[in-house]
């Protein structure tokens, strides 16, 4: 999710009823903290609800002096990635790779967890591919070298984010050791929440891409798992206000330049969710009017032109749902 869950989207998905929000990936090497992607992903003092860090690499001293500077600067949680398939991480032998190397893993969650005075997590998949689903031997190192919490993606490295999540292992996982685990994969609705905690045993649930787009489905969570029914979607005003909200933090957050660059995928996923949220809103906004729009949205240059498109938008389609008001030509 690096690139995705900044501050801004966090403190989002918090105020619409995530329990924890962990922060972007952030390397272990030093040498790349003077960029302003990582001084941006290092700034903590604001974040909302726990800040939990996740760091990533492959040295354990690299990893230890991390989330001691990380925990220096208000991090309360240190969250250890092995769970990032993308070859850019693992041919640092970083994320996911580290799978294929327990004893590594181990030195890695030993070096971290005594180099701090907070909780350390960790975040795996499976395995490095289905030969090699070592899931379980990585969970019992984790918690034998002091993690107190372990999520657990369903696929293995080699799945990347193709097919179906499977719960099996991590159901093996959660037999296997007593410190809570946190299922992940593929969980995008109420019920395939409720599904997966029956199925898995795990303590809770992590959504990464179910989020994009839908940040409210944490709250339509709770509800569902609290009263065994459905909450209502959204109402389309409601989310003309988060989306706008949203993008405005963004510009806030990055600057004008790269405010609107960020400002662009979000938008693309709330317009892709917002053809799902009303039976009415749907009948004149379907799938093709969707990607005219975002590609409109994409050719704006300035948060300016970007507020006002989507307030025309949401005035036109929203308040008086019809085709002719709003001309994607």
């Amino acid at each position: 999710m690096a690139g995705i869950t900044d501050q801004p989207f966090r403190q989002l998905c918090c105020q619409l009823g995530a329990g924890l929000a962990v922060s972007e990936m952030l390397s272990s090497n030093p040498k790349v903290w003077h960029t302003e992607k990582s001084k941006l992903r290092m700034l903590h003092s604001d974040a909302a609800g726990i800040r939990s860090v996740q760091i990533a690499g492959s040295c354990p001293d690299e990893l230890a002096f991390a989330a001691k500077v990380n925990a220096d600067n208000g991090a309360q949680i240190i969250d250890i990635n092995m769970g990032c398939p993308a070859k850019k991480v693992n041919k640092k032998l970083a994320g996911s790779a580290l799978l294929r190397d327990p004893a590594q893993v181990e030195r890695i969650v030993q070096a971290v967890v005594k180099a701090v005075d907070i909780p350390v997590t960790l975040k795996i998949r499976t395995g490095w591919c289905e030969e090699s689903r070592n899931g379980i031997e990585i969970a019992k190192i984790a918690e034998d070298s002091g993690i107190v919490s372990l999520a657990v993606h369903g696929r293995t490295r080699n799945d990347f984010y193709k097919g179906n999540a499977e719960y099996d292992t991590i159901k093996a996982i959660k037999a296997a050791i007593s410190i809570p685990v946190v299922a992940n994969g593929d969980i995008t609705s109420p019920e395939k929440a409720l599904l997966v905690l029956n199925y898995t045993g795990a303590d809770a649930i992590m959504i990464g891409r179910g989020a994009q787009g839908r940040p409210w489905i944490f709250r339509e969570i709770n509800h569902f798992l609290a009263t065994g029914n459905k909450m209502l979607a959204p109402a389309l005003d409601e989310v003309r206000s988060i989306v706008l909200a949203h993008v405005m933090e963004l510009h806030q957050f990055y600057g004008d330049f790269k405010g609107v660059m960020i400002a662009r995928k979000h938008v693309s996923w709330y317009i892709h969710n917002l053809v799902e949220i009303s039976d009415g809103f749907s009948t004149a906004f379907n799938t093709d009017q969707g990607k005219a729009f975002r590609a409109i949205f994409n050719a704006l240059a300035s948060t300016d032109e970007q507020l006002a498109t989507l307030g025309k938008f949401f005035d036109d389609f929203v308040t008086a749902p019809s085709r002719e008001q709003y001309k994607l030509s």
